[in-house]
C-alpha cells in the first residue's frame, strides 16, 4: 500500500539521509540546549521542546556545510508536489513524562493529549479568543526525519492511518461553492471536530518508531500526533529528537487538488 493510499510511510535508513542528519545534529542540540531558546520552546511540564522553525537549514534543506536534504521520501514527495522551498524546520524533542501538565493546561486539553496524542491536521491555525480553525497554511507534505534514535514508547509519532481521506471529503464538502482564494476564510472548526471524530473512530492508529537516520513521509492531511512517553521507554539523555518540513503549497487550491 502506498504513502498516498495509507496516508503515511517509513522510510528505511539511507546514507543521504544519514548524512544528512549527521549534519544536522550538532546544529540541533546547540539550539535545544540554549537556556534562553529552550525557556521559550519548552511545553507541557518541559517534556515537550516544540522549536517550530529552529533549524538552520536553507531551502534545499543543507545545514552549514552538510549535504541538501534528499532521499526517497524527498523524491516520493516531490513526485507529488514539486520542488517546493524549504523551510527552516521543526525541532521536535520528547523527554521521559511526556506529556506532563502546565498550570494553563485545561483538564479537556490535558485528558486530549493523554487519549488522542494531541491529534491535528497541520495548517488549520486556531485564531481569536475561542481559537477558531483556519486553513492558513496549505502544506504540501510532512517529512520527519529522526536525528536521534529511540525505542518503542518514547512519545514517538502517532499517524491514523487513512484518516486523510475522511478530511479531503470533509473539506472538499465544506469549500464547495467558494474560490480557493477564500478557503482561508471560511471558519472550519466544526468541520474539523467532527472529522477528527470519524477519524478516531475508523482510522487505525499507528505508533511511528524510527531510528536515527530514517525519515517518514505523512500526507499533508492525515491527522497525528504524539503518544504519551510509556513506562520503560528508553532515549538519550537529550530525548527524542525528530526534524519535521512542512513546506507550504503556493497555491491553496492545490491543497485539495493534489493527491
Amino acid at each position: 500500500m502506498s504513502w498516498l493510499d495509507r496516508g503515511f510511510a517509513v522510510f528505511a535508513r539511507e546514507d543521504a539521509v544519514a548524512d544528512w542528519a549527521q549534519a544536522a545534529i550538532a546544529p540541533a542540540l546547540a539550539a535545544i540546549r540554549d537556556p534562553a531558546i529552550r525557556k521559550a520552546w519548552l511545553r507541557h511540564g518541559g517534556t515537550w521542546f516544540a522549536g517550530v522553525d529552529l533549524l538552520e537549514n536553507d531551502a534545499a534543506g543543507k545545514v552549514g556545510a552538510g549535504p541538501p536534504l534528499a532521499g526517497a521520501a524527498l523524491d516520493a514527495a516531490q513526485a507529488v508536489c514539486g520542488p517546493l522551498a524549504l523551510h527552516r524546520a521543526q525541532l521536535s524533542v520528547t523527554y521521559p513524562g511526556y506529556p506532563a501538565r502546565d498550570a494553563a493546561d485545561s483538564d479537556t486539553a490535558h485528558r486530549y493529549r493523554l487519549t488522542r496524542d494531541a491529534a491535528h491536521l497541520d495548517g488549520l491555525l486556531p485564531e481569536g479568543p475561542d481559537k477558531r480553525r483556519h486553513l492558513r497554511e496549505p502544506h504540501g507534505y510532512i517529512l520527519g526525519v529522526a536525528l536521534t534514535g529511540a525505542g518503542a514508547g518514547a512519545a514517538p509519532l502517532v499517524v491514523y492511518a487513512g484518516s486523510h481521506h475522511v478530511m479531503r471529503a470533509a473539506f472538499t464538502a465544506a469549500f464547495l461553492g467558494h474560490g480557493p482564494a477564500s478557503w482561508g476564510d471560511l471558519d472550519v472548526t466544526e468541520v474539523y471536530q467532527e472529522a477528527r471524530r470519524q477519524c478516531f473512530a475508523r482510522c487505525q492508529r499507528v505508533e511511528v518508531v524510527l531510528e536515527a537516520g530514517q525519515s517518514v513521509l505523512v500526507h499533508r492531511m492525515a491527522l497525528h500526533g504524539i503518544a504519551p512517553w510509556a513506562e520503560n521507554a528508553q532515549a538519550g539523555p537529550d530525548g527524542r529528537i525528530m526534524a519535521y518540513l512542512r513546506p507550504v503549497l503556493p497555491d491553496i487550491g492545490n491543497w485539495l487538488a493534489l493527491p
